[in-house]
Parts: C-alpha cells; structure tokens; sequence
C-alpha cells in the first residue's frame, strides 16, 4: 500500500512539474510575438475601385519577429477628427492575425454613405494599431489619402485586420 502511494505520488509531482514546464514554454512562445504597431511596420493606402467609397490599408511586418495585429486599427481621418472610425463588428475573424516578417494584413475603409451625415474631404488618415486590449500602441503614423484627399461621412468605418485583401473588402 505504501509504495502504491509513494508511486502515485512521485507520479503527480512529475505530472506537475511537466505542466508548470508546458506553461512557462507557452508563456515564452507568447512573448516573442509583439503586438503590430507603426514601429514594426509599413502601412500604405489606396483608393480602390470596387467597391465604391473604399479605401484599402496595408500593414506589412518589417521588423524581425512575428507581430500579431489586434482588432482595428484606430483610424483618424483629417487632423481634427475627434474619435477614431467605428469597427465593422461582423468583419471580426475567428483568430487573430499573426503576421511573420514580411507578410501582411489588410483592413477595409469605408469612406462615406448616403445614409451618413455630414462630412469633409479629408487629407489625411492617422492610424494607430491596438493592442491585446484593445487600446492603442506606439506612436500614430499619418498617411497622407489618395488624390489629395478623400470624403468621410458619419458612416465611415473600419474592418478588423485581415490576412487577404479580398476579406478587408468584403464588408
């Protein structure tokens, strides 16, 4: 009886300290994946012709280890704009975008819509990336927009980050 409870014993410390080593490895993992931000990255925008009123931007990792791009970007568009473009909630992905050095993400603008209100053709967009919680990271980075500027209504929004184009406009 005694060794069947040194046994099962011995075997619960092993099995913890295993567990303790599998957490302190996925911590590590963790860490060496830094949040995007305009440090870490080069961002470009352009006008694009479908769909119509959008604007794709582009963040493609520069720096030498894996970012991960968190949400949206936080996006001021003009330099007096007073609160960033609203997120395209049903453009969230089921995970998020992990970028190694050299790929990209990409997030849909929408500029302007009939429904919206107001408006100003605006030079500029700042951009901000967020981190894990949501808030912003590093410094703002200010694009100047397409054709010397672009016109946003109240109905301007942002997709989260996407791994293709394609998805960034879909919304």
């Amino acid at each position: 009886m005694r060794i069947t409870t040194r046994t099962a014993a011995a075997s619960l410390v092993a099995l913890t300290a295993l567990t303790l080593v599998g957490v302190q490895a996925g911590a590590a993992t963790a860490a060496t994946t830094a949040a995007c931000t305009t440090a870490n990255t080069k961002l470009t925008v352009t006008e694009v012709s479908r769909p119509i009123n959008h604007l794709l931007l582009k963040a493609t990792n520069t720096g030498t280890t894996t970012c991960n791009a968190y949400y949206a970007p936080l996006l001021r568009a003009g330099a007096d704009a007073q609160a960033p473009l609203a997120r395209v909630e049903d453009s969230k992905p089921q995970a998020v975008v992990t970028l190694k050095p050299g790929e990209s993400a990409y997030a849909g603008i929408a500029t302007y819509s009939p429904d919206g209100e107001g408006g100003a053709t605006e030079k500029t967009l700042g951009v901000l990336f967020t981190d894990r919680n949501a808030g912003g990271t590093g410094k703002e980075k200010t694009l100047n927009l397409p054709n010397g500027g672009v016109f946003f209504n109240s109905a301007a929004a942002v997709t989260y980050w996407q791994y293709n184009a394609a998805d960034a406009l879909t919304w």
